[in-house]
C-alpha cells in the first residue's frame, strides 16, 4: 500500500520533532559531561554549609570572600540537621561565620573558620560538637567513585548516643565513632540494604552505582535518625547537594535538568498534532439529491 502524501508529511513532522529533542538532549548530556572540566579550568569549586550541633540553637551563617566584608551568602535561622545545597564559587580563600539567629550582621561572630576552595573540589563546612565546644569543621567532599561502585561516609551528630557503630548490610562503615566525628570514606557494592546505628536506629537505604553519600546520625524526636545525603551521582564530578531548603543566596548546581528535553519533546508533539490537524481534509457538504 502506498503511503499518502498527508501521512508522509505527518511522519516528517514527527521526525523533525524527535531530531530536535535528541539534539537538545545530546547538548545537555555534553554539558553535563564537560561542566566538571570547565569548572576546574575556570577555577570553580563548591561549598555547602550545615548545622549539626543538637544542643546549639538556630544560627545565621555567613560566607565571605577573603578581604571582602560583604557577605556572598547569608543563611538565616539555620537549625540543627539542616544542610544547604552546594553553591558554586570561584576558587580562593573564604571565611564562614556563625551568629545567633537574628543577630545583626555587624555583630561579632560566635564562631568562624577559613576555607580554601580548590578548583574542581567540593567542601562541607559543618558546625559540630556540643554548644560548649562548638567548632566549624571543613570537610573535603568526594565527587567520584570507582566504576560501578558507591562511596559513603558517616557523620556522628548525635548526643543521645555518644559513640555509635554503623553498618550497611554486612559492611561496617564506622566503629566506635564518637560524637562530632566523621568516618573515613568506604567503597561498597551498590544495593538496597539496611543501615544500622548501634542498636538504636535502622533505615533502609539505597546506594546506587556511581554515587557518593554522606550518612548523618541525628537526634530525632523518638531516638536516632539517619539522614542520607547524596553528595554526587554519575561520576561527573558535579555535586548533587544536600537538602535544598530555599535559603537566600544558595541554589543547587547539579546535573542539567531534564526539563529542556521534556519541553522539546512536548513542543514537537504539539507541532506534529497541529500539523496533522491542519492537513486533515475538510468535510464539504454533499449536494442534496432530489
Amino acid at each position: 500500500m502506498k503511503t499518502t502524501t498527508r501521512t508522509r508529511r505527518i511522519i516528517s513532522l514527527l521526525a523533525i520533532s524527535l531530531v530536535s529533542a535528541l539534539c537538545l538532549g545530546g547538548a545537555a548530556a555534553v554539558a553535563s559531561a564537560t561542566s566538571a572540566t570547565a569548572s576546574a579550568s575556570t577555577g570553580n569549586g563548591w561549598i555547602r554549609l550545615t548545622h549539626l550541633s543538637p544542643n546549639t540553637p538556630a544560627v545565621d551563617v555567613y560566607l565571605y570572600s577573603f578581604g571582602d566584608s560583604s557577605a556572598m551568602i547569608v543563611l538565616k535561622h539555620v537549625s540543627y540537621g539542616t544542610v544547604s545545597p552546594y553553591e558554586r564559587v570561584a576558587a580562593g580563600t573564604y571565611s564562614v561565620a556563625m551568629r545567633g539567629a537574628g543577630a545583626a550582621a555587624a555583630s561579632p561572630a560566635v564562631l568562624s573558620a577559613s576555607v580554601q576552595i580548590e578548583p574542581g573540589h567540593a567542601y562541607t563546612v559543618a558546625g559540630l560538637g556540643p554548644e560548649s565546644g562548638l567548632r566549624l569543621a571543613v570537610l573535603d567532599d568526594r565527587l567520584t567513585t570507582p566504576p560501578g561502585q558507591s562511596v559513603v561516609r558517616v557523620i556522628q551528630a548525635s548526643l543521645k548516643q555518644h559513640v555509635v557503630n554503623v553498618t550497611f548490610g554486612s559492611v561496617t562503615l564506622a566503629r566506635n565513632l564518637a560524637f562530632g566525628a566523621v568516618s573515613s570514606w568506604h567503597t561498597v557494592s551498590p544495593g538496597y540494604e539496611t543501615v544500622h546505628v548501634t542498636s538504636d536506629a535502622s533505615s533502609a537505604v539505597t546506594l546506587a552505582a556511581d554515587t557518593v553519600h554522606t550518612l548523618v546520625v541525628l537526634d530525632g524526636a523518638n531516638g536516632l535518625e539517619i539522614d542520607n545525603l547524596v553528595d554526587a551521582a554519575g561520576n561527573t564530578a558535579i555535586p548533587v547537594g544536600g537538602v535544598a531548603t530555599g535559603f537566600g543566596g544558595t541554589a543547587p548546581h547539579g546535573s542539567p535538568s531534564p526539563v529542556p528535553w521534556l519541553v522539546a519533546i512536548t513542543a514537537g508533539a504539539v507541532l506534529a498534532v497541529t500539523g496533522a490537524l491542519r492537513l486533515r481534509p475538510r468535510l464539504r457538504p454533499r449536494p442534496h439529491r432530489v
